[in-house]
């Protein structure tokens, strides 16, 4: 950033309005514009995170942009390319003080010592249970290890409350973002930053051996979104985003209940990090980049967050956002911020690899579904996905 310079009094922002938040996000826009006097163009960049991306990276030098709403798998593609410039000094330039950020939130966008986002639309994984099944059964209260999900799902099998007592979800439902809480929890990890080694380690093939045994007992998987079968009682605890919670409630006829992700032997229950955050376009001039750096400080301020938490069901993204009100009227809410102390940012395989997500969520269903060997998989895994860095990254993060 140059000295000197001055935010720009018009900037545009592409968003696919996560979880449905246009609504609240014209009206944070609004104040926005009353406080600073600049003009938010919101352009609706695409149906999901995937499409903004991909519009995102053909747009490059012929289209206006200057604020972005990248996934936590979408906006390191964009960095590959040169297409995002670090928010670091902007933000600091800008006033904004980003210590206040959930601290995993905020570090899912560091590379190499620079942040390239600020968080935004943020979920994590939420343990959900039908409460009516676990009084039925005689289950007294959520499980706090994996070892304790198969011994309340094996009561509720035998109390017969439900066609399956736990749900897995399908390949495209994305196993590999939740799923990683199950193999964290063994000790193992889909990668080591670009060390993919750890997904055929003994750990990991351990924890998706647990998996793989469950299917064949107490745990099924899902053929659609696993919140629908919960939803219909026909499954009676899942792990789902946090962002579900608002549909679930809706839908359930019975009370819900939520609770952390399990543990594991090796360590506690760690929450995997999800959504998007807010980057700034590399191509845009530094007055709409300043510009737009304080327009990203005021979506994420307290106030900003607490809102658009409330209005959608992502959690605060920064630490001194007053929830109090959602937690008088949905106190499942309260577990999913409590949890936040647990959130631990992804393996670099999932969200750095470009088809690393895919790959392991095919694995991950043919694990969940047929009797393959654990090790024989992973240790393919393995392979493929340095096969898939070397010929997609290497070059770029090496270089």
């Amino acid at each position: 950033m140059s000295p000197g310079v001055e935010p720009a009094d018009e900037i545009t922002f592409w968003t696919n309005h996560p979880g449905g938040s246009a609504d609240v996000e014209n009206e944070l826009i609004a104040q926005f514009t009353d406080e600073t006097d600049i003009e938010v163009n919101v352009v609706t960049s695409g149906a999901n995170y995937e499409e903004t991306s991909q519009r995102f990276q053909t747009a490059q030098g012929s289209a206006e942009v200057d604020v972005v709403v990248l996934s936590d798998a979408t906006w390191f593609p964009n960095y590959l390319n040169g297409s995002l410039v670090a928010v670091d000094g902007l933000m600091e330039e800008a006033g904004v003080d980003t210590s206040g950020y959930v601290e995993a939130l905020y570090e899912d966008y560091q590379y190499e010592g620079s942040h390239y986002g600020v968080p935004y639309a943020r979920s994590t994984p939420l343990f959900y249970y039908n409460v009516d099944h676990y009084e039925e059964a005689g289950i007294e209260a959520p499980p706090e290890t994996w070892d304790e999900v198969a011994e309340v799902s094996e009561q509720l099998m035998d109390a017969g409350v439900a066609n399956s007592a736990f749900s897995f979800p399908p390949q495209d439902e994305y196993p590999a973002w939740w799923m990683a809480n199950i193999v964290w929890g063994y000790g193992g990890a889909w990668s080591d930053e670009w060390d993919f080694s750890p997904v055929s380690s003994d750990a990991t093939i351990e924890a998706l051996e647990f998996a793989q045994e469950a299917t064949n007992s107490w745990a099924s998987v899902s053929s659609g979104n696993p919140a629908d079968d919960f939803s219909a009682g026909a499954t009676s605890q899942i792990v789902q985003s946090t962002g579900s919670l608002g549909g679930i409630l809706d839908s359930a006829s019975f009370e819900v209940g939520t609770a952390f992700l399990p543990g594991g032997p090796a360590a506690e229950g760690e929450t995997p990090t999800g959504g998007a955050g807010l980057m700034i376009a590399s191509d845009s001039t530094p007055e709409r980049q300043l510009a737009a750096a304080m327009f990203a400080g005021f979506m994420g301020n307290p106030d900003s967050t607490a809102a658009f938490s409330a209005a959608t069901g992502y959690v605060p993204v920064h630490q001194d956002a007053d929830m109090s009100d959602v937690y008088a009227e949905t106190p499942q809410f309260q577990t999913a911020v409590e949890q936040l102390e647990r959130a631990r940012v992804q393996d670099f395989a999932r969200l750095f690899v470009p088809g690393g997500d895919l790959e392991l969520s095919q694995t991950l269903q043919r694990i969940l579904t047929s009797d393959v060997d654990v090790a024989e998989e992973m240790q393919r895994v393995e392979e493929e996905l340095q096969s898939l860095y070397d010929s997609d990254v290497a070059s770029e993060v090496e270089g």
